[in-house]
């Protein structure tokens, strides 16, 4: 099969090379997928920079998230067939073969039917952003009706996959965004209301027309925190899933708010909560509730220039296509 690999860590076109090696056979508990699409995340030029402490086992087909065609099962796996449209998420975490390539062989747990009303693109970009939302909502989305969300960055991936996933929960929900152009975008996704966060009076702006909120999903929990603080309603949950950098917490506010500060980062989630998060987010795509980002489309054989836009911080999702 043709499959994009690194051996080392690095710059995307200096480690990046499309190659032809053999078609991995699924082994108990995993499924054969034949690629259609697949989804490129920030994550996943990071791993491959060497912003994270793996390293290739030889060798790395790259990228957590696709959609494809099921094409051979393992021993003991149930619930699904060959030729069956599916999505995959975490293809790559702690396996070889993520889906940047013709194949890939993923645990069956990471295998999710594809609703014939739901496009290759779409299926693509779920997965690392769709779940990651669900699981900074809260995991339960019953517990949203009639709640005030406030998604920072709304134009995001994850942002995205946030408003649509709390708007169908019942939730009313307010976005931040920096721009006209993801102001548009967070206002197609579902936000009834969307300040821009670069606008002084933005946390105002924020309370006269959402009222307190009682949820913020946080892309960039330093930057927002004052802003989250001076909107948050007592007793509201701060949920961030990009906190890379060190962070400094003003406890007196915390406290007096009794603020709930939750980190997220999917792969260290109990199966429990993965599962309501993949149930969730397959209930909403199941409803025609979730829609794709714009979407960039790569060939396999640029997949490093793939890589190279997301880094670059490329508006909507990027695709590889297979």
């Amino acid at each position: 099969m043709r499959a994009a690999v690194f051996r080392r860590p690095g710059p995307a076109a200096e480690v990046l090379e499309v190659v032809d090696v053999p078609a991995p056979e699924p082994g108990a508990g995993q499924v054969r997928v034949r690629m259609v699409t697949s989804g490129v995340n920030p994550t996943d030029w990071k791993g491959r920079a060497g912003l994270t402490s793996r390293r290739p086992d030889g060798f790395q087909v790259p990228h957590h998230d696709g959609a494809g065609v099921v094409d051979a099962l393992g021993p003991t796996v149930a619930g699904l067939a060959v030729g069956q449209r599916v999505w995959v998420y975490l293809a790559a975490y702690r396996n070889r073969y993520g889906t940047a390539a013709e194949y890939a062989v993923v645990p069956a747990a990471r295998v999710v039917p594809l609703p014939d009303s739901a496009s290759d693109d779409l299926g693509a970009c779920l997965g690392v952003p769709a779940l990651t939302a669900a699981h900074c909502l809260g995991g339960v989305p019953g517990a949203l009706e009639g709640r005030t969300v406030l998604v920072a960055g709304g134009a995001g991936a994850v942002g995205h996959y946030a408003i649509q996933l709390a708007a169908r929960a019942g939730a009313r929900v307010a976005a931040t965004v920096s721009s006209a152009e993801k102001q548009a975008l967070a206002e197609k996704a579902g936000a009834a209301h969307v300040v821009r966060y670069t606008d002084g009076d933005a946390a105002d702006r924020i309370l006269e027309l959402a009222g307190p909120v009682d949820r913020v999903v946080e892309v960039a929990p330093m930057a927002n925190l004052d802003l989250d603080l001076r909107v948050l309603a007592p007793g509201g949950t701060i949920a961030t899933y990009a906190a890379d950098e060190t962070l400094t917490l003003p406890g007196g506010p915390l406290m007096s708010a009794n603020a709930t500060l939750v980190f997220a980062l999917l792969y260290t989630l109990t199966p429990e909560q993965t599962d309501a998060a993949v149930r969730w987010t397959s209930q909403a795509l199941a409803a025609g509730a979730l829609t794709a980002l714009p979407v960039t489309t790569y060939p396999l054989e640029r997949v490093a220039q793939a890589q190279d836009a997301v880094e670059r911080g490329t508006v909507g999702k990027v695709v590889v296509r297979l």
